[in-house]
């Protein structure tokens, strides 16, 4: 099938608010799997932006503090609609999210064990190892357009799965030898697209690689300086209405870890888990463990387990009083995830017209370029971790395959991935069935 001639008319903003609306509803997968489907939806079906433009944004976004593919939807937001659009994007993207995990908690903790919720639950775990493991496949094919660049990608691999070494060092150094490689080979460290000999084409974009930028796009001193005053502005007067207690201190907590999250959900946990069971004790090791949990098979970034400690830490300290513990608890979820989020909106809206001024620089986009690969083998080495945990579920670190593996779990998997690349199933019917059969197996099994 030849790709359309014709560009696409630029999206009112309305119908892209319609789009952010239902992308957070349907962010399953962790970044991996939400940026997969931003991909889908964006380059090849509405062609909204080119491949090279949408990878350009992706590479800058990953290299922040912060959850990636929320970041990259502020971006693409701002992008289309100023300001306004990137704002709107961002929030719908964990909106959603907030609602449905906030439920789910309070199911959680005033009903206990819910056989179909969990029921739910298993059949989702392992289409969401399948999710993963398709959009690192997906991302790779992209993004690795040479053995080197392939070799960036296993080294990264190896260096978080068998050496544990830290996510930011591994963008620190992919990064100065992508700006090394840039000078050297740079012909093997042009960011790929869409449009190029031998790659896939589909079709002009809206925003293309030859697009001029819009007015909106320019960097402007005077711009920089309102968006950081109002942003501490916002953030200080939040801070200032928060009542003194768990609620302030869930606040400043949740701005440090919003600042140290290099490397996704994963790489703060250690953090999130100090800070919240050992340190402030707003819930138990094992709520954390069911926490994550649920932040796994919820749209929305996986740095949302942040909402599950802010709702279960208010309702356990009981700060309304023992009656109004549901308002107490949103509370809480509401705290975590404003302060978890707003930094983002800062990072992209002040730091987005610098980068779209680099676009096709070779001495900004080697280094992105090098890191774009090297983040491949970490989200490999992320659906690992995912498998790990749905097919061994009593596994330990002392003990990684301890108890049975489930092999039913492992055939839902296989099928999801199956149903993904072979027959190009959307995400969410995977998904939806995936649940059912989760659901049906828990109680016949049960």
């Amino acid at each position: 099938m030849n790709a359309p001639l014709d560009r696409p008319a630029h999206p009112g903003f309305w119908e892209a608010f319609r789009y952010w609306l239902k992308l957070g509803f349907i962010s399953f997968g962790g970044p991996a799997g939400q940026i997969s489907i931003m991909h889908q939806e964006l380059v090849e079906k509405r062609r909204w932006i080119s491949e090279r433009r949408f990878l350009h944004a992706l590479n800058f976004c990953m290299v922040l503090p912060g959850p990636e593919a929320q970041q990259l939807a502020i971006y693409l937001g701002w992008l289309l609609h100023r300001s306004w659009g990137g704002i709107v994007a961002g929030t719908l993207f964990v909106l959603p999210s907030l609602f449905i995990l906030s439920a789910l908690t309070y199911v959680y903790l005033a009903f206990g064990d819910v056989p179909l919720v969990q029921g739910i639950f298993n059949g989702i775990k392992p289409a969401v190892v399948a999710i993963v493991l398709f959009a690192a496949w997906r991302i790779g094919v992209r993004a690795l357009k040479n053995r080197l660049l392939w070799a960036f990608a296993a080294a990264s691999f190896l260096a978080i799965f068998a050496l544990g070494i830290p996510f930011p060092y591994i963008v620190l150094g992919a990064g100065i030898l992508g700006l090394i490689g840039g000078k050297l080979k740079p012909d093997l460290f042009k960011i790929g697209g869409g449009h190029g000999a031998g790659d896939k084409t589909y079709g002009p974009a809206l925003i293309d690689d030859d697009t001029p930028p819009p007015p909106h796009v320019r960097f402007r001193v005077g711009r920089l300086v309102a968006l950081i005053t109002l942003s501490a502005a916002l953030w200080g007067t939040a801070i200032l209405l928060l009542p003194a207690g768990p609620l302030s201190d869930m606040g400043e907590f949740f701005t440090k870890a919003a600042l140290v999250t290099f490397g996704g959900a994963y790489a703060v946990l250690p953090y999130v888990y100090q800070g919240g069971v050992e340190h402030y004790q707003w819930l138990t090791g094992t709520q954390m463990i069911d926490g994550l949990a649920l932040g796994e098979t919820t749209p929305g970034p996986l740095i949302m387990v942040v909402a599950f400690v802010g709702f279960v830490g208010a309702w356990g300290k009981e700060l309304f009083g023992p009656d109004l513990l549901l308002l107490a608890g949103f509370a809480g979820a509401c705290t975590a995830t404003f302060f978890t989020f707003l930094p983002s909106f800062l990072f992209i809206l002040a730091g987005a017209p610098l980068v779209e001024a680099t676009h096709g620089d070779l001495k900004f986009t080697a280094p992105l370029s090098g890191i774009t690969a090297a983040v491949v083998g970490v989200i490999l080495n992320l659906a690992l971790f995912f498998a790990w945990h749905v097919l061994w579920p009593e596994g330990t670190d002392a003990v990684p395959f301890a108890g049975d593996f489930e092999w039913f779990y492992a055939l839902i998997s296989l099928a999801a991935f199956i149903a993904l690349w072979k027959y190009q199933q959307g995400i969410m019917r995977v998904i939806a069935a995936c649940a059912g059969i989760g659901l049906l197996y828990t109680f016949v099994a049960g």
